[in-house]
């Protein structure tokens, strides 16, 4: 194994850091109590009735998925980069459920479009590393 570079180990611990958050994000979204739901603006329960079950199941994907990957990085393991993948797919087709087939009325505001879109690019960015680290030798 060739010898990784001093920024490796910080990256990929504040990546785990990272998608620990979105686990939480998604465990408190799938805990949310009918109370909770009664709280919610008009439009954030429109968007919240409206995700279906395989949307919420890739979501899960990509937050689980993510966070054992960035475990697979930091313990130098190959097996990241299916993870990671597997992560990826998930935010995209969460983002597609949420962008393009939910009602217009559902649709998420510029917040949550720019937030998604920061998480695809790290999940982007993730994969790009595992991939760069597998090729470099920085991961067996």
């Amino acid at each position: 194994m060739t010898k990784t570079p001093r920024w490796y180990l910080p990256v990929t611990v504040l990546a785990l850091l990272w998608n620990l958050i979105g686990c939480a994000a998604y465990l408190s979204d799938v805990m949310l109590t009918a109370e909770d739901i009664a709280q919610m603006s008009a439009a954030q329960q429109a968007l919240y009735s409206a995700r279906s079950a395989w949307a919420v199941s890739a979501t899960a994907i990509a937050v689980w998925a993510g966070a054992a990957g960035c475990v697979g990085l930091i313990w130098r393991k190959r097996w990241a980069m299916p993870l990671l993948l597997a992560s990826l797919a998930g935010l995209v087709v969460q983002d597609v459920a949420l962008f393009t087939l939910s009602d217009a009325g559902a649709r998420p505001d510029a917040t949550a479009a720019v937030l998604q879109a920061v998480v695809l690019g790290i999940g982007i960015a993730l994969v790009y590393l595992a991939r760069t680290a597998s090729v470099r030798g920085w991961i067996s």
